[in-house]
């Protein structure tokens, strides 16, 4: 099943906030392209319209936070990040308030809406908040579970997400826990650590190299902060050759906090690599050509892991 994750991500607040009046849904003139105006029409009490101005946004939200209220803000990531850094790392990180930011068609997700709309470094930024969490959502069940998740747990939360349809990984009966990665694909030969929308390419991968005679094991590590180094570890001494693949710059990415946590851990490996973008800014694009351009596609991921089981 395929879902745009738009309508998860107003559905699951819309629920949340039923049930709890203290909820406020923050939006920087965003709401129709996320599917909050309904929760605006329905529940104008806990909505409020900032208008095309995240870095007050942010100061409204930290605000709000303090007085016990528990916000929930939007907009796409490059402008929930970049644009109001200063303020998620004072008003939010060092003030320890509790304020939670949905940053919308993350990396190559913005597609069309080309190279300023197109975040490829906020992993990096948020990760640099002491005590914040990071999470890149894979697909409707993630963001659900990090919906749920950032409700519940007091501090700086990221979600990064494409904000239209993404396939599903999981099911009903799935067990995601925010903090702890998910096996997608067992294998003996190489493990690809994955995040985001690079998940389901990985998994293609991991299928089709499984024709080719190469056993594929396939991480989601979702939650990138705190990160999963256990399962991580685990994987990384069985199969001896850990490849990343992020929707994201490896400056700062996926890629570094795996390479980091492992040689900490003293796991020592035959092969690590990343994919992911390489010094590059954004650009206009459909999917498949943006994913292909910056590397991060099924065939790249082939091809690459060929290269390195054959070494």
């Amino acid at each position: 099943m395929t879902t745009e994750l738009r309508q998860i991500h107003s559905q699951v607040l819309h629920s949340l906030m039923e049930n709890d009046e203290n909820i406020v849904v923050l939006e920087a003139d965003l709401m129709g392209s996320v599917s909050t105006k309904s929760i605006a029409e329905q529940l104008p009490q806990q909505f409020i319209q900032c208008g095309i101005a995240e870095s007050n946004m942010i100061g409204v939200a930290a605000g709000l936070a303090a007085t016990g209220k528990i916000p929930f803000v939007h907009s796409f990531g490059c402008f929930i990040t970049r644009r109001c850094y200063d303020q998620l790392f004072l008003s939010g990180g060092y003030a320890k308030q509790h304020i939670n930011i949905f940053g919308s068609d993350a990396g190559v997700a913005a597609v069309t809406n080309g190279g300023t709309h197109m975040p490829l470094e906020d992993i990096g930024l948020m990760r640099l908040i002491p005590n914040a969490r990071v999470i890149d959502v894979s697909d409707r069940y993630v963001l659900e579970a990090a919906i749920q998740f950032a409700y519940q747990n007091k501090g700086i939360n990221y979600i990064r997400s494409s904000r239209k349809a993404l396939p599903d990984l999981y099911s009903d009966a799935s067990e995601i826990t925010i903090g702890k990665g998910n096996v997608i694909k067992e294998g003996n030969d190489v493990t690809l650590v994955a995040t985001g929308l690079s998940v389901h390419d990985a998994k293609e991968a991991a299928n089709e190299l499984e024709s080719k005679g190469v056993s594929v094991a396939v991480l989601d590590l979702h939650t990138i902060k705190p990160l999963d180094i256990d399962l991580i570890a685990s994987y990384a001494q069985k199969t001896q050759h850990i490849v990343t693949i992020e929707n994201h710059n490896c400056v700062g990415g996926l890629g570094e906090t795996v390479a980091t946590h492992l040689l900490t851990k003293g796991v020592a490996i035959k092969h690590f690599s990343q994919l992911g973008v390489k010094e590059q800014f954004g650009q206009v694009g459909d999917l498949d050509y943006l994913k292909q351009y910056y590397g991060i596609d099924k065939g790249t991921i082939v091809d690459h892991i060929l290269t390195v089981v054959a070494k």
